[in-house]
């Protein structure tokens, strides 16, 4: 994958705790095309990489001139936000071309758009595609207050009757996902992106209204799933090798056997992308992700080795 030398052109605040940063070519020139829901990997000082969903405002994202992402700081931890608050006009940014595992259906079905929080990012780019294509489409942002809703003033004035805002402290409580799953039309696709509480209750209520798990999509806007209390080392078993291996609290399975030297096809490590999806053989997954549905979590039969653990003392995995 090429990697992209950038500078920073504006970094400034957008809300509570909220930077926006803008991107672009020393030179001025074009940038690789991206497609809503997409994301870039912003390379860290460490060394270590993080994902930023690209944010495309209207008619910008075939031919970028710059590259835009909204930044909520979270507490200590992995780095990337902190990173990200840190820069000012004029540092060099080091990312990785665009790719997107959160893309919108090729078709022309209704879509029913859900964010939380600093998950609006992507959204604000498929409501920007949506809109441009003629599509139908309801656009659901929920903020803890009108300070922490960035671009809630872009979102109003570019979609019209097709947003609806919904802040948490003047209007008592959280979204009432659902009546919004309820009141919606039954062919949509609907595209989810926020925490994962959030990520997980929109998913069982869509599911209750009757749309097809496959027409539902999430992306989590969180870091990879911390460790919860009580965690304890179980065993993973290959099937094609025999050979096992012991997960750690605080591990992953992906880290522990790509550590070993096997060979793993895997890309988000949140537990939103799918593509580390594995079949469980023998064992009992501990479900940490936000793609399988509720019908195939309760199978046992699959599972996201980037953040799932195990419930039973040993798994035997299909790989």
């Amino acid at each position: 994958m090429s990697v992209l030398d950038l500078v920073v052109t504006r970094a400034e605040p957008a809300g509570d705790m909220i930077r926006l940063v803008e991107l672009a070519r020393p030179d001025g020139g074009t940038l690789p095309a991206f497609e809503a829901g997409a994301h870039v990997e912003i390379h860290l000082p460490d060394g270590d990489t993080r994902p930023y969903s690209l944010i495309d405002l209207g008619g910008e994202a075939a031919a970028p001139a710059l590259y835009r992402f909204g930044v909520r700081l979270e507490a200590p931890g992995r780095g990337g936000s902190a990173y990200m608050h840190g820069l000012s006009a004029g540092d060099p940014v080091r990312v990785d071309a665009p790719k997107n595992d959160f893309p919108l259906d090729a078709g022309d079905a209704p879509a029913v758009l859900v964010a939380g929080g600093i998950g609006v990012t992507p959204i604000v780019s498929m409501a920007a595609a949506l809109k441009a294509a003629g599509r139908s489409y309801v656009l659901h942002y929920a903020a803890r207050s009108r300070a922490a809703a960035a671009l809630a003033d872009h979102l109003a004035e570019a979609h019209g009757d097709a947003l609806s805002l919904h802040l948490d402290d003047t209007a008592g409580g959280p979204l009432d996902l659902a009546a919004v799953m309820a009141a919606a039309d039954p062919a949509s696709h609907v595209y989810i992106c926020g925490p994962k509480p959030m990520i997980e209750a929109a998913r069982r209520a869509a599911e209750a209204a009757g749309i097809p798990s496959a027409r539902i999509h999430v992306e989590l806007f969180e870091s990879a799933a911390a460790p919860a209390a009580g965690d304890a080392p179980f065993e993973v078993e290959l099937a094609s090798s025999g050979k096992v291996y012991t997960i750690p609290p605080g591990r992953s399975i992906i880290e522990v056997l790509e550590e070993a030297g096997e060979d793993l096809i895997y890309d988000c490590q949140r537990g939103d992308c799918g593509i580390c999806q594995t079949d469980v053989l023998e064992g009992e997954p501990d479900h940490r992700d936000v793609v399988l549905s509720e019908d195939e979590r309760a199978s046992g039969k699959v599972m996201q080795i980037c953040v799932s653990r195990a419930k039973s003392a040993r798994l035997k995995l299909d790989l």
